[in-house]
């Protein structure tokens, strides 16, 4: 009898735990969000959010309004859509809201990387010194090289030669700004001598575009590898290609940047190891790279889509060279674009960042470690309960919101500037706004290489606009619609590619 009722209290027991563990008995509390917990237990709504992120958390926010908690594959996360909270938020200590908790799950996930407690003063602190002041001088003067060496190797000058050249605008884009960032943070093929160069640089260009082809392969399972549902197929596949850029980068070449070797040195002294090391560097590759390319695709799109745009900012680069003492002209050399030339351009900034207000789209995450206040701009209060996850989604609470960017859908070069050129304040309900574009993050987990991000895709335009005459193949082609399955991972991709054409420019020479 006794050993029936130990099996039976067991079972029980045991039920209850799963049931528990299935979130039945999850209820909201009297100073809590609404909570939605779905249909499914412990799924809850996974399947829709993965489905289309962006089109479920539009009708959780029309059903609940601006602070919701949803059940999302046995996580609770609590979407806050009010961006006056984005501060409370983003400040609050990491002894409350820690990013780290979900961000090194992912890492692990994803890279295969085991994060350790240095990981994110490392990272910061060296960003801040080779990103950042003299060292983003001297990696932008390198990044110019390296682009100059694949943009221009084989460009002839004569009337003669300005034929139009066909190529897939996203696949011209993202190799070419992958490769130049690659080779001026990984280093280049070692040289001897001036007679050396040529067959050095030919090699880097043959390398680089051979570690892009195979970078894109993870880029396309990179989605489905974070929400864990590759195939068996694919999950071997991404297994190999994890293998091949670990050993890849860990071979070290000439001119590597002060940003690779420091953080390497600086891991090497917290105690890990060659192999760990190695794994870092290859999630460094595609934080630093994999969001780049795709927004100099889009920025240039929407610039070929908009004749008004693209004179303006065409406009503008050349006064900026023709006030620096430059020109393009058939026999000439590339131009050389310093980090001040960059500082320069108002529109080309604008516009930029109207591109990023389009088409990025970063989910900001933190784990819930105590009971958290939230006030939001109504005035209400709301606990954020332990054991949770509060996460943002400013590409919808801000980015695309009608009260603060009128006609959000629209493409406008200039919406971020004044007309006399100086940044543009923006609003919400009359109250100034201190985040209505959140394309790098915000507060502690913010991008640490948004600057140099920033100078990579701005180096490309420039150089594309100043030496090419850019058209779209079909001038009336739509510009395409987004792969919803990458909502959250940063800069979205297009479904599709679009072919443009691209020959070299004459301009005429300038009279002084």
């Amino acid at each position: 009898m006794a050993l029936w009722v130990i099996l039976v209290c067991t079972l029980a027991a045991s039920l209850l735990g799963g049931l528990y563990l299935l979130g039945v008995f999850r209820r909201r509390r009297p100073d809590e969000p609404p909570l939605d917990k779905g249909t499914i237990p412990w799924l809850g709504y996974v399947l829709d959010f993965r489905k289309d992120s962006l089109e479920f958390l539009k009708r959780m926010q029309r059903k609940h309004g601006d602070l919701f908690t949803v059940l999302i594959g046995g996580y609770y996360f609590t979407f806050v859509m009010d961006p006056f909270c984005f501060g409370a938020i983003m400040k609050e200590s990491r002894s409350k809201l820690d990013f780290r908790t979900f961000a090194f799950k992912l890492v692990w996930q994803v890279f295969g990387y085991k994060p350790i407690e240095a990981n994110h003063s490392i990272i910061r602190s060296s960003s801040m010194k080779h990103l950042m002041g003299d060292g983003l001088t001297a990696i932008t003067q390198s990044t110019l090289e390296n682009f100059q060496k694949l943009m221009f190797f084989n460009l002839h000058s004569g009337e003669e030669k300005r034929v139009w050249q066909e190529d897939n605008l996203f696949h011209y884009c993202y190799n070419i700004v992958f490769r130049a960032g690659y080779l001026s943070l990984y280093g280049t093929e070692p040289h001897q001598g001036a007679d050396d160069v040529e067959k050095a640089n030919e090699q880097d260009r043959i390398h680089s575009n051979q570690l892009f082809h195979e970078f894109r392969k993870y880029d396309r399972l990179f989605p489905r590898l974070a929400y864990s549902v590759l195939s068996p197929k694919d999950k071997m596949e991404a297994e190999r290609l994890k293998r091949f850029f670990w050993s890849m980068l860990s071979v070290k070449k000439d001119n590597i940047s002060g940003w690779i070797s420091d953080q390497d040195q600086l891991l090497a002294e917290n105690g890990v190891p060659k192999y760990m090391r190695d794994r870092f560097m290859f999630m460094l590759l595609w934080a630093s790279q994999g969001n780049t390319g795709p927004t100099a695709f889009w920025l240039l799109l929407y610039l070929m889509k908009h004749p008004e745009a693209m004179k303006a900012v065409k406009d503008e680069v050349a006064k900026v060279l023709r006030e620096n003492g430059q020109e393009v002209k058939p026999g000439s050399p590339p131009v050389n674009i310093t980090r001040e030339m960059l500082n320069q351009t108002p529109l080309l900034d604008s516009a930029l960042e109207e591109t990023l207000r389009l088409v990025a789209a970063p989910i900001l995450v933190r784990a819930v470690l105590q009971d958290t206040r939230l006030k939001t701009s109504s005035g209400t209060e709301y606990t954020l309960r332990k054991g949770d996850r509060v996460a943002l989604f400013p590409h919808i609470s801000v980015q695309m919101n009608p009260e603060i960017h009128p006609k959000p859908y629209e493409f406008k070069y200039d919406r971020f500037i004044n007309p006399d050129g100086t940044k543009k304040d923006f609003y919400k309900n009359g109250k100034r706004l201190k985040y209505f574009n959140m394309p790098w993050g915000t507060g502690v987990s913010i991008c640490p290489g948004r600057f140099f991000a920033v100078a990579e895709i701005k180096l490309f335009v420039f150089l594309m606009l100043s030496h090419y005459d850019l058209e779209l193949v079909d001038r009336e082609e739509e510009i395409p619609v987004i792969d919803i399955s990458r909502w959250g991972f940063g800069t979205m991709q297009p479904v599709r590619d679009v072919c443009f054409r691209y020959r070299p420019s004459i301009r005429p020479t300038i009279l002084v």
